[in-house]
């Protein structure tokens, strides 16, 4: 990274990771280089790395392709998942084109059906995940479907995973999350020392650099240069501080985000797939790379788990150490789990003494005036 570059330019620059990313995905074929597809942060990255093959995020968060999608699939969707299904149709997302292998999970009904669409014209391999975490089943069930994977990539890959290649690849990706984390945890400082913007910038910009060492140093860098400059004095405004819960947010989703800062205050903490999920625990480098994988994966705190502790174990002591005054639960059109477990989300947070409150949105544009009404007054409430 540029050390001369302004914060401002370098934020920039990991927002655009994506868009510049096509053209690095394009090289990565033309060297033969395998390219893996995913949906979910429950998918362990570190199978197909140890391959030798990158992997990138597929989710699409833009309502440009939904009314193709819904030629196939019903109206009343998850956007995420008709999103995702009209790039791939219309064949208008370069990640999906260029990808080799597309590697599912069950953690959602819509999305176990999409998948079988998606299999029509791409190869796709599904990995069943357990309803809970609870138990010697579930522990099993995952570290088989770990396995199988690793399989099914040596297979169609031609290719032999060594443990030697997990292990290098368990070292590299967790060197990543630390990075990642200790830059979106910048959000403890108290003033702000970034916006919820900056934040999610970054971390979603990452997932789209596919030379992990150059992103990890990019990465500490910039987390270096903002801690110099907080402690030059170079601090934002004090506004109430708000944590973001719920389902994944970027693109059309981050416009949460831009209400809430529009409306006088700063997103400082993510506690949903894109931030904190993918990257808060990392993978355990002594134990034996099949249980440390499952041990980390199968702790994941998403709603499609029964009973889900570890999200709340994770909100409590993210309220506590980002010292939020509110927490806004973001909840996906049709997305029945987290809509379901909305509820005991907000019992939990009101009980730790902080206000609370739901959003349900899509893809549209349309409803912008009705959300900055609505995130204001819970803001002006604080």
């Amino acid at each position: 990274m540029d050390i001369k570059k302004e914060l401002p330019e370098i934020f920039s620059s990991f927002s655009e990771a994506r868009k510049n990313g096509f053209i690095k995905a394009k090289e990565l074929k033309e060297k033969n280089r395998p390219l893996v597809g995913t949906f979910c942060s429950y998918m362990p990255q570190e199978i197909a790395m140890a391959a030798g093959a990158a992997v990138v995020s597929l989710c699409s968060t833009s309502d440009e392709t939904i009314e193709e999608a819904e030629n196939y699939l019903p109206k009343n969707l998850c956007p995420l998942i008709k999103s995702s299904y009209g790039f791939a149709k219309t064949d208008k997302c370069p990640y999906f084109y260029f990808s080799d292998l597309i590697v599912g999970e069950t953690t959602c009904d819509g999305k176990k059906k999409m998948y079988e669409y998606l299999g029509e014209f791409k190869p796709v391999h599904v990995m069943q995940l357990p309803n809970t975490q609870i138990g010697e089943n579930s522990f099993k069930l995952w570290k088989d479907e770990i396995i199988r994977l690793k399989e099914k990539i040596e297979d169609m890959f031609d290719i032999e995973i060594k443990e030697e290649d997990i292990k290098r690849a368990i070292l590299l990706k967790n060197r990543e999350r630390q990075a990642i984390k200790d830059f979106y945890s910048l959000g403890k400082l108290k003033p702000s020392a970034l916006t919820g913007m900056d934040i999610l910038n970054v971390v979603n910009g990452a997932t789209f650099k596919f030379n992990k060492e150059e992103s990890i140093d990019e990465i500490s860098d910039l987390t270096e240069k903002i801690i110099k400059s907080y402690k030059e004095g170079k601090r934002l405004p004090e506004k109430p501080r708000i944590l973001i819960t719920g389902c994944p947010i970027g693109g059309a989703a981050d416009k949460v985000v831009k209400a809430v800062e529009k409306n006088g205050a700063y997103v400082v903490a993510f506690e949903n797939c894109t931030v904190s999920k993918a990257n808060e625990l990392l993978v355990d480098e002594n134990k034996d790379v099949f249980d440390a994988l499952t041990e980390k994966y199968l702790a994941i705190g998403c709603s499609c788990m029964t009973p889900n502790k570890n999200r709340l174990e994770t909100l409590k002591d993210m309220m506590r150490e980002y010292k939020v005054d509110g927490v806004i639960d973001v909840i996906l059109q049709a997305c029945h789990t987290y809509a379901v477990e909305s509820f005991s989300i907000k019992r939990f947070v009101n009980s730790n003494g902080i206000p609370y409150i739901p959003v349900e949105i899509d893809y549209s544009q349309s409803n912008l005036g009705q959300l900055n009404t609505r995130i204001g007054a819970f803001i002006e409430m604080l």
